[in-house]
């Protein structure tokens, strides 16, 4: 179990380092640690899990460390994940917090920063297709996905809105089926 925790940590640590762009920019960076690397949630269930972080009030990157956490070492798990994941922003933000007024009008860490932003915008896609591909089981899904893409695309409701209405209808498709098989 020790062994266990002390890789909990160390995986979340190291994914933490790379938290640029926020916690949907950290979603591969998960997936290939948790599922592909280390084997301890499958694919499917990551899913779940990163919907669910999505869902809840606080930071995905926060949420999923401390789901991904529970599910491999109960308790323990979710606070060494949470604390590995956190602790490389709280250091890097007080560091530059010390340095900002040095560096802030620097053109090359201008130039960094765009180059970070670039990444960060693949890395989102990258995740948003990845989890396309196992979130999208059939055709009302499909139709779903749909959807609420062009929803998001060319309205302003709010994402939470739209997460509401997806666990609704989630939960309607469900009873419709229910009844069908009684």
């Amino acid at each position: 179990m020790f062994d266990k925790v002390i890789k909990l940590f160390m995986s979340f640590f190291k994914i933490g380092l790379f938290t640029f762009g926020g916690g949907f920019a950290m979603i591969p960076l998960i997936e290939k640690e948790i599922v592909d690397t280390r084997k301890w949630i499958h694919r499917e269930d990551i899913i779940d899990l990163f919907a669910i972080s999505q869902s809840i009030p606080g930071a995905v990157a926060i949420n999923t460390a401390t789901l991904v956490g529970y599910k491999v070492a109960g308790r323990i798990g979710a606070i060494v994940a949470t604390a590995g994941v956190a602790l490389p922003s709280i250091v890097i933000i007080s560091l530059i917090a010390v340095f900002f007024r040095e560096i802030a009008d620097m053109k090359i860490v201008a130039w960094i920063f765009t180059g970070i932003n670039a990444a960060v915008i693949l890395l989102i896609f990258h995740a948003a297709i990845r989890m396309g591909k196992v979130a999208v089981k059939d055709w009302i899904t499909g139709i779903l996905f749909v959807v609420t893409v062009i929803v998001v695309i060319f309205t302003n409701i709010s994402p939470i809105i739209l997460i509401v209405a997806g666990g609704i209808i989630g939960a309607g498709l469900f009873y419709l089926e229910k009844g069908e098989h009684e």
